[in-house]
């Protein structure tokens, strides 16, 4: 039989004096209450009940480990009642994951955060690299790429493309790009974690997709990097349009083929766990949701 059910079978008995008393308050019959009890003296070796026709008392043996059961449920509830109210409103240390260039959209949504849930602490990182969520104890990450073989959970919360960029200074030394062959035989700046490597990807106006294998003289985890050479007119740049927006409309940046949309991502939540999520995770990933929604038309102007 279940100990903790045993455990508190016996303390109810010694409580109400008797089997048929404990047996009303647990909504038990009188013999399920009489087996948990055998069952707790077999497992201890010893009596821990003294019974006669007209009551039951206990041993001397028994009053003390009433004593310490009844301690011991009481930290139980306590415990439960500890969980319920965490799990209820949140609080404790929530870690979090993201990229530089997420920031800007990000930093708002953790200064509302902060400010509607003030019994959470937060630690933010930020990197370009691929962590591991549960190994370096991360509750959740928000990301523009998914790993391909990733078992996390994951949670969309906006499309966006890619904007094929350069610095008019580059220009002025090579031929603006026409069709999507014309990339092979620019200097492409690369991102190390672009999900086909090489092979960038352009839907064509008919819809027809165009991969064509680039190369360049930099290949790099830092999208920072990345934009500040391709304003330094060092190449071409297969950007986030929310990273680039600014530039553009500064003209330190020009769009390339417009008429060929890089296909389709879209910023991600990953987490370890579907079930059982905390109530701080929770209220985090849909107070992001929420607000990177507001954000679609910046981060894919080409959708209506």
């Amino acid at each position: 039989m279940d100990r903790l059910t045993s455990l508190t079978v016996f303390t109810r008995v010694v409580e109400a004096g008797g089997f048929s008393a404990a047996a009303r308050r647990l909504n038990m019959s009188v013999t399920m209450v009489s087996s948990h009890v055998q069952a707790l003296e077999q497992h201890l070796g010893a009596r821990l009940l003294n019974r006669t026709t007209r009551k039951v008392s206990p041993t001397e043996i028994g009053h003390a480990y009433y004593e310490r059961a009844s301690q011991i449920l009481a930290e139980l509830d306590d415990a439960d009642r500890l969980v319920g109210a965490l799990h209820a409103t949140p609080r404790g240390l929530l870690r979090v994951y993201t990229s530089m260039h997420l920031l800007r959209f990000l930093s708002p949504v953790v200064d509302e955060f902060l400010t509607l849930y003030p019994a959470v602490a937060l630690d933010l990182t930020v990197g370009d690299r691929m962590v591991d969520l549960i190994e370096e104890g991360f509750d959740l990450a928000i990301r523009t790429i998914v790993p391909a073989d990733s078992s996390l959970i994951v949670r969309r919360l906006t499309p966006w493309r890619h904007v094929l960029a350069c610095a008019p200074s580059y220009l002025k030394t090579h031929p603006a790009p026409q069709v999507p062959a014309d990339l092979a035989h620019h200097n492409c700046l690369r991102y190390t974690f672009y999900p086909f490597g090489d092979e960038w990807r352009l839907e064509g106006p008919d819809g027809t997709l165009n991969a064509v294998k680039v190369s360049g003289n930099l290949v790099t985890n830092s999208a920072e990097t990345l934009r500040y050479l391709a304003v330094k007119g060092r190449g071409l740049f297969l950007a986030p349009t929310f990273m680039i927006a600014d530039d553009i409309a500064a003209g330190t940046l020009v769009r390339l083929m417009p008429q060929y949309r890089p296909q389709e991502f879209a910023i991600n939540a990953l987490y370890p766990h579907r079930h059982n999520l905390s109530t701080k995770v929770r209220s985090f990933l849909d107070l992001v949701a929420e607000r990177f929604a507001e954000h679609r038309r910046w981060m894919n102007p080409d959708e209506g």
